[in-house]
Order: C-alpha cells, then structure tokens, then sequence
C-alpha cells in the first residue's frame, strides 16, 4: 500500500511538472506575441499589414502548431524586410472564427519590402513546415490607416 502511495506521489509529482514546463512555455512564448521595431528606427508613415489566418487540420497535434508558431515567430529574425509581427490565437466570444485559430499580422514599410518576403526561402521553407498541417488558411493585406 506503501508503494502504491510513493508510486502515485511520484506521478503526480511528474504531471504536475509537465503542465508547470508547458505553462511556462506559453508564458515565456507571450513574450514574443509581438515583435517590435528596432531601438531608434523611425516609423513609417503608414504600414502595410499583411494579415494571415490559420485553420489547422484536426489531427495537428499541440506539439506541431507549437513548432508552426516557433517557426513564423523567427521569420522577423530571418527576413529584414519584417518591420513588425503581432499574433495571437482566437479568443472571440462570437465563435464566428469558422475553425480558423491562428491569427499573424505581419508589418511592412512598402510593397517592395513585402515583395521580398513573399520567395524569401525563409518564407518558403516555414509554408513547407506548414503545408501538411494546414487545412486551410486566409491572408488579407491593406495599408494601415
């Protein structure tokens, strides 16, 4: 009965530290919901939001979504054309997000500088990364008013 006490403790004790390293993930990861402009760079004038939306197939595990995340957050690190990139995923009450959960605005100074990310292999190699999870997905982009 002992044993069976010290067994349960132990599990308990790993579970427990499973969800503590996931929720602290997610808290170190909300960090970078939003990726700033360098110290001292000058803001344009207006932006140009290039807005995507991900609906994920329904067999995607957490474990996947979580490397897509990772992957898209490290774009800006990779593509200089990024000024900024915001993302989050739906918390709307209306539940009118048609199974879409996944939300990344990307920001750039000009069309040119969105016409370098579009065939940057950076871009390309995360839509590889991607492309089996996705079951489908919406981009809308406008200028920032």
């Amino acid at each position: 009965m002992v044993r069976n006490l010290v067994c349960l403790a132990v599990v308990s004790i790993l579970l427990g530290g499973c969800v503590y390293v996931e929720e602290c993930e997610r808290a170190c990861d909300d960090d970078w919901a939003r990726v700033r402009p360098a110290e001292g760079t000058t803001a344009p004038s207006r932006l140009l939001r290039h807005v995507v939306l991900f609906k994920f197939k329904d067999d995607t595990s957490a474990g996947d979504i979580r490397r897509i995340e990772n992957a898209f957050l490290a774009l800006p690190s990779r593509i200089g054309a990024i000024y900024g990139l915001e993302w989050g995923t739906d918390v709307s009450v209306e539940n009118l997000h048609k199974g879409f959960t996944h939300c990344f605005i990307v920001s750039f100074r000009s069309e040119a500088d969105r016409a370098v990310y579009i065939p940057h292999p950076a871009h390309q190699e995360f839509g590889e990364l991607l492309g089996p999870h996705l079951d489908d997905v919406l981009v809308v982009d406008y200028w920032a008013k």
